[in-house]
């Protein structure tokens, strides 16, 4: 798989730009603030609905515009498909799947698969564990492209029950509750078990065959350092189906249905008191392990950036095993890397179809990648400045039929 044009219209910094791509390595150069990561988060966009450095979408569309488009031709396996997302201020997001629009933006999930390597991932080692939801989650839909809408479901039917236990919380403190509202309650208790299940059966599979992946690539990372190991923690699962070894079973999600069920009724006074959901896939964490010790506050800085790195590189190889190459994303990451750390990263870098790279200088990229050089420069005012490619050894192009 690879990208073969990209297009970009008032997205953060560019105005517009019309990118040819080749398979093979890529790097664009430009000192920090001129724009050469808003290339690679574009891209990462189109493959995840969202960004790896902030959590909403305003910050993306230029400063002073309304609306703001991303674009990409992918071919895979010599066919091409063209996806493109429009970011809207104060309305909902549109798609188009080869100029045609679709339902909704998560029908082009899956047509473009990246995996990105970015500073902002030893968060996944040190930060809290909606980083590591995350992941699972992101990495999940890549593989299976339909959980997009079970996450999407799952979300709303939190929000929904979240805000019905604030209610009967209050009405029952004050004793003004009614039979009425807890049968309410008992449906959404259904619908957040239904899809709830569904996610963590994915999540569940993801950790046992994710696991040996994460292992080798420590190891190859960080030989002498301890062995690193991944477990799905939750405080309301069976201890049984958090093992990495667990296989998964075709009827894991029914199971988990019925033992998340049967937990929300457990719960439920304290959920009534405290006017928060504490059963679900929504209070769970990926724990990240270096022998007997968590990695989050006993690792050291280049012990999670092993890991970090390893969490990335064995996402990469997973995703390749079972279907196509992702393009590979990498975010001035190598300045960041130690000689063995680095060699890591370029020997599996050396093997992708596409790899994307940004660097301050060339020097910051392994030479033994051969990447195809292109400069990013900025110009204009300081709180307004566009970003351009300059003295390019690949043309700049207009798509079929864009205006």
């Amino acid at each position: 798989m690879y990208v073969r044009a990209l297009t970009l219209r008032d997205f953060r910094s560019w105005s517009e730009v019309d990118l040819e791509l080749p398979s093979g390595r890529t790097v664009f150069l430009g000192s920090n603030g001129n724009g050469k990561t808003n290339l690679v988060e574009a891209l990462g966009y189109l493959s995840t609905l969202g960004s790896h450095r902030v959590s909403t979408d305003a910050p993306l569309i230029r400063l002073g515009a309304q609306r703001s488009r991303i674009g990409a031709t992918v071919v895979n396996s010599g066919r091409e498909l063209r996806i493109d997302i429009e970011l809207n201020q104060g309305a909902a997001n549109r798609a188009q799947i080869n100029r045609s629009p679709v339902r909704r933006p998560r029908e082009i999930l899956g047509i473009l698969q990246t995996v990105l390597f970015a500073p902002e991932d030893l968060a996944l080692v040190r930060g809290d564990p909606s980083e590591r939801r995350r992941f699972l989650d992101e990495l999940c839909t890549a593989r299976l492209p339909r959980l997009a809408g079970v996450r999407a479901d799952y979300d709303r039917v939190l929000r929904q029950r979240s805000a019905l236990l604030k209610t009967a919380g209050r009405q029952a403190r004050s004793r003004a509750g009614s039979a009425a509202e807890l049968s309410t309650l008992d449906v959404w208790d259904g619908h957040l078990a239904a899809h709830g299940a569904q996610l963590l059966a994915q999540r569940l599979r993801l950790v046992h065959e994710l696991f040996p992946y994460l292992e080798q690539a420590y190891r190859s990372i960080a030989p002498e350092s301890r062995a690193a190991a991944i477990r799905y923690r939750s405080g309301y699962l069976p201890p049984e189906f958090l093992e990495p070894d667990r296989a998964p079973e075709s009827d894991d999600a029914e199971v988990l249905e019925s033992i998340v069920l049967r937990e929300l009724s457990t719960a439920r006074p304290k959920e009534l008191e405290r006017g928060v959901c504490l059963v679900g896939p929504h209070r769970d964490d990926l724990e990240l392990m270096l022998g007997s010790a968590p990695a989050k506050g006993f690792a050291s800085h280049g012990e999670s950036w092993s890991f970090a790195l390893a969490l990335r590189l064995s996402s990469f190889e997973l995703l390749r095993d079972i279907g196509t190459d992702p393009v590979l994303l990498l975010d001035d990451v190598f300045a960041e890397l130690d000689r063995r750390r680095r060699a890591a990263l370029a020997a599996v870098a050396a093997t992708a179809e596409q790899v994307l790279i940004t660097a301050a200088v060339p020097e910051d990229v392994p030479p033994e990648l051969e990447a195809t050089p292109l400069r990013v420069e900025t110009t204009g005012e300081s709180d307004n400045r566009t970003s351009h490619i300059v003295d390019s050894a690949i043309p700049a192009i207009s798509e079929p039929g864009e205006s």
